[in-house]
């Protein structure tokens, strides 16, 4: 395994068409949840120039009115321009409202363990979840960097700090690895959109956004640009306008920037629009919630989660541990006690999670707070698959199994 190289993970701000679409398909599975926790919503949307598509399936008794849940999502991300804003944006609907399903209906609080084990995946997926010891986030850096950067960028563009940044940015942050281990910043890469075709010029651009945007991200930071790290600010030139009008937008075209930036596997299938019973959404929570436990807990410095599911089971058919190298005890003991000490069945996951009612505990507002700047990872929301509240058990478990004597088949509790 190759320990010293370069890797970048990219980040995009609200603005980006891809994410605007995230953000509207969310928006609507809060809508849906937050008056009908037992809703069933597939919501999926795309934009392009003057025109946003929604396209949804549901079964739910809620009453949602998916033009004004669009318009209010792009006006929040401030787009404004002639050709694309919230006033004049012509919003096309594909509804479908599908009968009422019993398989739904269940409240997972009052569910015995035999009914759990009935409530089976209707999906095929394999999902994974990963942590690694980089962060206090127990995520990797680049990535974790290049959403910092895109926050910034945003706060600084709603501060009207440089009044001519338009919502669209994208972030890349290359951090160069010895064994393994970040070492250096290699390169920042940020492309900001202007909503003035004459100001600023290039280069006041490029001072205004070191100054506003990099700087603070990196003050107090132990790692930050030295004279090597390479640094692009718009590299192609002005970029004005950005957002729909220039480039369209689909839901789930942003994986990466979603999970892990690229540094661990993701599955292909979108995370944003989809209530909690698509095991493809929530097992990506489940398993990032088992990774993140297991580096917590001491037991390795990365570790990847793999997760099977098969249709008709409740149960993954297969669950997978990748420590590369830093686990303390075999990988497939730490299997073992994944299966042992975490409920992977999907009622089980909603109900840890309480997935069906966060919408309603937020006053509507949760899924698309999920929909930018990562599912997970998150420091500024209290996700409950961010929480380590496993890691007490997890370290028992392990110092009883290293506890056997060498050579005994002393099994893990």
């Amino acid at each position: 395994m190759k320990k010293d190289f370069v890797f970048s993970s990219a980040s995009v701000t609200e603005g980006h068409p891809d994410k605007l679409c995230d953000q509207i398909s969310d928006a609507i599975v809060d809508r849906f949840l937050e008056q009908t926790p037992m809703s069933r919503v597939i919501a999926e949307c795309a934009v392009s120039s003057s025109i946003v598509f929604i396209a949804a399936r549901f079964t739910s008794g809620a009453v949602v009115d998916f033009p004004t849940i669009a318009r209010k999502v792009i006006q929040r991300v401030g787009y404004d321009q002639a050709d694309f804003n919230p006033k004049t944006c012509s919003i096309l609907t594909s509804l479908q409202e599908l009968p009422a399903d019993e398989w739904c209906s269940f409240d997972e609080h009052n569910l015995t363990e035999d009914e759990i084990e009935r409530i089976h995946a209707r999906d095929q997926a394999t999902v994974f979840g990963f942590a690694c010891n980089q962060t206090p986030e127990l995520m990797p850096l680049p990535l974790c960097l290049a959403h910092e950067l895109a926050r910034q960028y945003t706060l600084t563009r709603r501060q009207k700090r440089l009044p001519y940044l338009a919502p669209e940015a994208k972030i890349d942050v290359g951090i160069e690895y010895r064994n393994r281990s970040p070492h250096r910043l290699h390169s920042i890469t940020i492309t900001a959109s202007q909503n003035n075709s004459s100001q600023p010029d290039l280069a006041k651009l490029r001072q205004d956004i070191a100054d506003a945007v990099i700087k603070p991200v990196f003050e107090g930071r132990s790692l930050g640009p030295d004279q090597q790290t390479e640094l692009y600010i718009n590299p192609e030139g002005r970029y004005l306008y950005g957002g729909p009008s220039i480039h369209s937008g689909l839901t789930g075209r942003k994986n990466g920037i979603d999970t892990y930036g690229d540094y661990a596997r993701q599955s292909s299938a979108a995370l944003s629009g989809k209530d909690p019973l698509r095991i493809d959404r929530v097992g990506v929570y489940a398993a990032r919630y088992a990774a993140k436990n297991l580096v917590a807990a001491g037991l390795a410095d990365e570790c990847e989660v793999q997760l099977s599911y098969c249709i008709e089971r409740s149960n993954p058919v297969s669950i997978q541990v990748e420590t590369f190298g830093t686990g303390k005890i075999p990988e497939d003991d730490l299997a073992v006690l994944l299966e042992r000490h975490f409920d992977f069945r999907l009622a089980a996951i909603v109900r840890a999670f309480d997935l069906r009612r966060l919408p309603a505990q937020h006053r509507g507002l949760f899924y698309q707070k999920l929909a930018v700047y990562g599912h997970v990872g998150r420091m500024d929301l209290d996700l409950p698959w961010e929480k380590t509240d496993k890691v007490q058990i997890l370290q028992s478990a392990a110092t009883r199994k290293r506890g056997g004597k060498k050579g005994s088949k002393a099994s893990l509790p």
